[in-house]
């Protein structure tokens, strides 16, 4: 792994209806719902996912190279005075996430594949992407768009996340639309469990995260939405 650079665990689980309800009806009465999640309790989370001329990325991730990245703009329910640019690294099993603010004007040259204008003040991970963009191409792949229901500890710094509705497009120009076409990608009833920490997972999360059936996968959703997508390799 890289020296000064921090990484987490993140194990992933897809989950049947029942089994959600059940993993939230414990979760919700012992740890804390996200402050960011709002009156329902939870968010939407829009990413448009880049690629290169090569489809490294998504090739990186169907064979599971170690390590590997991936670049993303996120969005939350459509609010455009939040936009980033993140920087997701897998390696050993574990990643890490480096993200940085985009403006609304820089948000629209990245998504139509065009570099922004050298600037040193850019933050690294800016630097990097726009570098990439000028070298190898990078330009918009798929848009990934689900809910989120978020709980956190600060014990160990875990987030366990529960996503529904995960959904794919290929309207990559309308990535700052409020509503775009969108296809499912889970069949129906199936969502996706995460659970996020630092150094160790307190006992009274993992035993009550314990429940038959439950097992672990190497789910990603970019890739799936992907490969559903015309986009997708050709």
């Amino acid at each position: 792994m890289v020296a000064g650079m921090k990484y987490r665990h993140e194990l992933k689980y897809v989950v049947t209806a029942v089994q959600m309800a059940l993993l939230e009806s414990r979760i919700q009465n012992l740890i804390s719902l996200d402050s960011h999640a709002g009156e329902e309790g939870s968010y939407r989370i829009r990413s448009l996912y880049f690629d290169d001329r090569y489809h490294s990325c998504y090739l990186e991730n169907e064979i599971g190279t170690d390590p590997r990245e991936k670049f993303r703009i996120r969005i939350y329910n459509g609010d455009l005075g939040r936009i980033s640019l993140e920087l997701k690294r897998k390696e050993h099993g574990m990643t890490q996430k480096i993200a940085c603010p985009l403006t609304k004007e820089q948000c629209l040259e990245l998504m139509a594949g065009k570099p922004l204008p050298v600037d040193a003040s850019y933050a690294p991970v800016l630097q990097k992407f726009n570098l990439l963009v000028r070298t190898r191409g990078m330009g918009p792949a798929v848009i990934v768009e689900y809910d989120r229901v978020p709980y956190v500890d600060r014990l160990g710094n875990v987030r366990v996340t529960l996503d529904r509705n995960i959904a794919s497009s290929q309207a990559v120009s309308a990535f700052l639309e409020p509503e775009i076409s969108r296809r499912p990608v889970m069949p129906a009833g199936q969502h996706i469990l995460e659970v996020k920490y630092d150094e160790f997972l307190p006992d009274y999360i993992y035993r009550n995260l314990q429940i038959p059936g439950l097992r672990q996968t190497a789910f990603s959703k970019y890739y799936l939405c992907r490969r559903f997508s015309q986009r997708g390799i050709l």
